[in-house]
């Protein structure tokens, strides 16, 4: 693991949290903070992306999804951002939940981001365009979390460089208006690591529960914070308390969502059993877990594109679980544990790694490892970004023109 010593200076950097500016993010003013050097970065890449993608639906003449043909408030904005899944959301914050057991269904979507949304319909702006704000929002919060949480495990100039690579990485248009969960997922998930770092055990636990409300993430939030917690005690030599084992109760938003879906359907895993629907099919069970959809679908022949997406996925998600150990070593066991987890269950329970590229956003951790390994290779790193930031471009118009991206 990472060691920090007496005087809080990380071996080969500067001290943790030092004043290093936008160093190593050259069309950045040097002058700029690194809090604020990623807050310019990641509302940069969210209006660029934004003007891809609206872009990209005008060009392509995409059709938006049935619910965002009507007019909406933010218009071809708002409209190019919503896809897929994102009706789901829309639905439940306007109309609630409902089940029919081998149909699909809204009970597949957690309760978090659709109640967030909703706040804003109730002031007279449509569901999609407030999706799209609270996304727009919560991206750039998150972002903004994440490099303060990256600078109590690292050097500024590092913490920043991680931060880079999250706000280029490929899929992080999620953060930057697609009315999905995931960057309120990200700002819940980083906001709670950060409070746990800060000795802040009960607001890292509410934020925890939020997490779990929001997605079924509860095994990675429950059992990261829990083995963080345990193992900052031990570093510093303190003995555990009963107060050490409050992030448990952090699974109290997947228990919440549970309770309401057995009081209502009488179904507390219904949004597992959601997942056998026809069309979504994937239910648990060998199938699935050995991928065997993914390998029908690829083998003997498929179309370009469709490999290069299946294809992807996967190597994102097993590339990831691969920095596990260097997870371990740079960060501790905590993160390598949350990683592991939050990468590792939708990886088994996916029946072809489709989403599994955003899903990597919720495991923050091992951007701050790529930035550990890349920090002595500032011509890799530059590669890196450059890459990242092309792939991003390209992923974004894809979902403009309402492709299959995750």
């Amino acid at each position: 693991m990472r060691q920090v010593s007496r005087e809080g200076t990380p071996p080969g950097g500067l001290p943790v949290g030092a004043r290093q500016g936008a160093k190593g993010v050259p069309w950045l003013p040097q002058s700029l903070s690194p809090r604020r050097a990623v807050l310019v970065a990641a509302a940069s890449a969210a209006a660029v992306c934004s003007a891809i993608a609206v872009w990209s639906a005008a060009h392509f003449e995409a059709v938006p999804i049935p619910a965002a043909a009507k007019e909406l408030t933010l218009g071809a904005l708002a409209r190019a951002w919503a896809r897929w899944d994102s009706g789901w959301y829309a639905y439940i914050a306007m109309n609630g939940y409902t089940y029919s057991e081998g149909s699909q269904g809204p009970v597949a979507f957690f309760p978090g981001y659709p109640l967030a949304i909703r706040v804003i319909p109730n002031l007279g702006i449509d569901p999609f365009s407030s999706g799209f704000l609270v996304t727009l929002c919560c991206g750039i919060l998150a972002c903004w979390l994440f490099v303060r949480w990256a600078a109590t495990q690292a050097a500024s100039d590092v913490a920043v460089h991680a931060a880079m690579l999250l706000v280029l990485y490929p899929f992080a248009f999620y953060l930057y208006g697609a009315v999905y969960s995931d960057a309120l997922l990200l700002a819940l998930i980083a906001g709670a690591f950060l409070c746990l770092e800060q000795n802040a055990l009960i607001p890292a636990t509410l934020l925890g529960a939020a997490a779990t409300f929001t997605r079924p993430v509860a095994p990675a939030v429950v059992l990261g914070l829990l083995v963080r917690q345990l193992e900052r005690r031990r570093q510093q030599g303190a003995p555990i308390r009963p107060a050490d084992f409050l992030p448990l109760l952090a699974v109290a938003g997947l228990g919440s969502y549970m309770f309401f879906l057995w009081q209502r359907f009488g179904d507390p895993l219904a949004f597992l059993h959601v997942q056998a629907a026809p069309g979504w099919d994937q239910p648990p069970g060998w199938h699935t877990w050995l991928k065997l959809t993914w390998f029908r679908i690829l083998f003997p022949r498929v179309a370009p594109l469709v490999a290069i997406r299946l294809i992807g996925h996967a190597l994102v998600a097993l590339g990831t679980l691969a920095l596990v150990p260097a997870t371990r070593r740079y960060l501790g066991w905590g993160y390598a544990v949350y990683v592991a987890l939050a990468v590792g269950l939708p990886t088994i329970s996916s029946k072809d790694f489709m989403g599994l590229g955003r899903y990597v956003l919720s495991a923050f951790p091992v951007f701050l490892t790529l930035a550990f390994l890349t920090r002595n290779n500032p011509r890799l790193y530059r590669f890196w970004l450059l890459g990242s930031a092309l792939v991003l471009a390209l992923l974004t118009v894809a979902w403009g023109a309402g492709g299959y991206v995750a």
